[in-house]
């Protein structure tokens, strides 16, 4: 369960963070703003995945964001902070072009490593009810 939770999660904060990654550095915007961004949009999409299913569920909008927020907010940030230290951490990856191999290599490993760091965190949050495990009812 913690496992689908994560990925779940990480299918929102890839593209996400894809999109920002590309966005700036398509723009050619230096690597604070071009972070920002994908943190950014990491969560807007995160959020949305989840509250996409809950408003299907019947939710109204207000109840499906409180949701989403109380299921997500940890995981992302988790799972943020360990990407970006990721592609900070690999040498060269910030100055790489889309273009460049070294950049959709580093934000693959990035993922694969905000997925190992997540994963454990989403476990520990759902055997105390909270995080995704907040969600399960609306599926």
């Amino acid at each position: 369960m913690a496992a689908q939770a994560t990925l779940h999660c990480l299918t929102g904060c890839a593209i996400g963070e894809i999109a920002g990654m590309a966005i700036g550095t398509a723009l050619a915007w230096h690597n604070v703003p071009t972070m920002i961004l994908a943190i950014v949009l990491a969560f807007v999409f995160g959020y949305s995945l989840t509250m996409r299913g809950v408003l299907r569920a019947g939710l109204d909008m207000r109840g499906a964001l409180r949701v989403a927020l109380a299921a997500d907010t940890v995981s992302i940030a988790i799972m943020e902070l360990a990407d970006n230290a990721t592609i900070v951490a690999f040498p060269g990856a910030m100055d790489a072009t889309l273009s460049d191999a070294l950049f959709w290599l580093s934000l693959a490993l990035s993922f694969v490593v905000a997925f190992l760091i997540t994963t454990p965190v989403n476990r520990w949050m759902i055997g105390r009810g909270k995080g995704h495990a907040v969600v399960h009812q609306y599926h």
